[in-house]
């Protein structure tokens, strides 16, 4: 399996880091040992000071597709979940400094949260899902997927232009304004709607 992952696609969280906003999908991806373990904390790297949280919605894909067509996309994910792209802001500063790829600031081991799963059917429509982030009992971040620049059908279809999609690829859709730096002993949790969806503590 592969996590591909779409950065600047809220408005407010580019203009929160002072980014450009992109013309088309920003795409980088994380390797399967990313994957945080289940029940498992999340270590902060020795070598970052400034690890970031960036809570997000996630489609796992279920069957094989290339060029997929944005009318035809809503057949190749029937789950949608939560998740977190931990960041080393840090690192990846240094890195974006420098025009070099991202993958140390955003790839390293522990750094995707996958939370739990919920059928599709369970929403009317995934273009209008709430979901929320709470550190230590108090939210951090709030987002609707109406926000994202580019919608799931259309991520597909964009991502699947590159990559073959197949059985159990994780999108990450990318991340609402509110990100922030954790800390040894926070607790992260995170919810679609009210339902809870995962909660890790930071080591």
């Amino acid at each position: 399996m592969k996590l591909i992952c779409i950065g600047r696609n809220y408005t407010e969280h580019i203009e929160e880091l002072q980014n450009e906003k992109p013309l088309e999908p920003v795409i980088f991806q994380k390797p399967d040992s990313a994957i945080l373990l289940k029940k498992q904390p999340f270590f902060i790297p020795d070598f970052s000071n400034d690890v970031h949280y960036e809570v997000e919605v996630l489609v796992k894909i279920n069957k094989i597709g290339k060029y997929i067509d944005k009318k035809f996309a809503h057949k190749y994910y029937d789950e949608i979940g939560l998740g977190i792209d931990f960041t080393a802001r840090d690192l990846q500063s240094k890195l974006k400094e420098k025009g070099l790829p991202w993958e140390k600031a955003k790839a390293f081991d522990g750094s995707a949260v996958i939370g739990k799963w919920l059928p599709k059917s369970n929403f009317t429509n995934v273009n209008t899902i709430e979901f929320s982030l709470k550190k230590n009992d108090n939210i951090v971040q709030k987002g609707n997927t109406s926000h994202m620049l580019w919608q799931i059908d259309e991520i597909i279809e964009y991502v699947s232009k590159y990559f073959t999609l197949k059985i159990g690829d994780v999108i990450f859709t990318g991340t609402p304004a509110g990100v922030g730096k954790v800390n040894a002993n926070d607790k992260l949790t995170g919810f679609i709607q009210t339902t809870e969806m995962f909660s890790i503590t930071v080591k």
